[in-house]
């Protein structure tokens, strides 16, 4: 018999994601740049001795002692241990890319080719980096020198997107990179001063309201574009379908929304939050579509999946056994595909200088 507590992992000893923050994936605040006990990791998969079963384990140490934060945060509020280990990150890296909205890229670019006072490159803020997954697949698709600004409150993440942030931009112009350590959701608005940009990837569904709010204000009042792609939707289609499907997602998106997070409500949040400070919205489906090539991914995110029902409803413990069980077996015979729907937002403040 598959044992949930098993194959989720729980929450490991050492620093690392519980099964929904897992599930989530990429995203959520981490900080500032460093290795690893003071040596380079190298980015790879999974350790070659790990189990087929088990959840990727944790990010990485904490800060040492004394580390200075270089974002300006908010007072208040204790720093939280690393959340997203690099291999889940790695893992998923691909289809992430493969499910941005492209669509939203060509008034994106028209809005930044037209910035008010712009005289020099970009200046882009990078939200909860993780490892620069959103770095390595933005910058490369814009025009123009940039500066992208790192934000995420693990160092040890932060250093693998500062080594492997790209260099050129799509007409060749040079990319620079620097790091900030802080907790991205007590960001303050002098922090976008000068901002053309502000990104995140998988970001917006691990906030609260008052969180989106902040964010949101701090776009306005920098007065720069916000490009936050891959949240959550709530909505899950597999392939073939299983009577325990519905279930189990109304129990993940559940456990989304604990402890006030907004979980599959945040971009309609999000939405609310620019529009009411001028922004025009716009919003387009990003979704996963993942089959027999990406069986490692899927697996991983089925477990991460099934374990936040379970955590949320310990009820359904025993039919999600047998469920795991059985979409494991499909998934590594090629016989499972699943739809994992995300929403991309980008918020076009209104120019400078036009009134309300």
């Amino acid at each position: 018999m598959t044992d949930i507590t098993t194959v989720t992992g729980g929450i490991p000893a050492q620093p690392g994601p519980s099964e929904a923050e897992f599930a989530r994936g990429e995203g959520a605040q981490s900080t500032g740049a460093g290795s690893r006990g003071g040596e380079e990791q190298p980015m790879g998969g999974a350790p070659q001795d790990r189990e087929p079963t088990d959840v990727i384990a944790g990010a990485g140490p904490v800060a040492r002692p004394g580390e200075r934060a270089t974002v300006r945060l908010r007072e208040g509020g204790e720093e939280e241990p690393p959340r997203y280990a690099p291999e889940w990150l790695q893992l998923r890296e691909a289809a992430d890319a493969d499910a941005r909205a492209q669509e939203l890229l060509d008034p994106l670019r028209i809005r930044l080719a037209n910035l008010p006072g712009r005289t020099g490159g970009l200046v882009v803020h990078d939200l909860g980096c993780g490892t620069g997954s959103m770095g390595r697949w933005l910058a490369p698709r814009l025009d123009g020198a940039q500066h992208w600004i790192l934000h995420d409150r693990d160092p040890y993440l932060l250093h693998f997107a500062a080594v492997a942030s790209p260099r050129s931009a799509a007409d060749g112009s040079r990319v620079s990179v620097e790091t900030r350590r802080g907790d991205v959701a007590r960001l303050t608005p002098d922090a976008l001063t000068g901002a053309s940009l502000v990104t995140a990837s998988a970001l917006l569904d691990v906030l609260t309201r008052e969180e989106i709010e902040a964010l949101a204000a701090a776009c306005a009042g920098a007065g720069c574009p916000a490009l936050l792609t891959l949240s959550v939707a709530g909505r899950v289609e597999l392939t073939p379908s299983d009577p325990l499907d519905a279930e189990i997602a109304e129990a993940f998106n559940a456990h989304q929304r604990r402890t006030g997070l907004l979980g599959p409500d945040a971009v309609t949040v999000a939405c609310e939050a620019f529009a009411e400070r001028g922004a025009t919205v716009r919003v387009h489906s990003s979704p996963w579509r993942l089959g027999p090539e990406e069986a490692a991914l899927t697996a991983q995110w089925l477990r991460g999946w099934v374990g936040a029902a379970v955590e949320q409803r310990p009820e359904l413990r025993e039919p999600a056994e047998r469920y795991l069980r059985e979409r494991l077996a499909a998934c590594e015979a090629g016989e499972l595909r699943v739809v994992l729907h995300h929403s991309d937002l980008l918020a076009l403040p209104r120019p400078t200088g036009q009134e309300s």
